[in-house]
């Protein structure tokens, strides 16, 4: 059960961990957060984002790209 647990990806990512995914800046991270592209939450002083957030993002940029 602890290996599969190891293996498991992260449900949430912090805004740090986010701006690396998206292969952009914290800053910019934060602005498509302050516009609504982003939904994040909080736990404690932590904010977080879904990584099924992230990735619905990821696709919603890409499809605008794309035109």
């Amino acid at each position: 059960m602890e290996q599969a647990q190891q293996q498991m990806a992260p449900l949430s990512v912090s805004v740090e961990e986010s701006a690396r995914i998206l292969g952009i800046s914290r800053s910019a991270t934060y602005e498509l957060i302050a516009q609504g592209e982003i939904k994040t939450f909080k736990i404690g002083r932590r904010r977080l984002a879904l990584a099924s957030e992230l990735k619905a993002f990821i696709e919603r940029a890409a499809k605008v790209g794309a035109r």
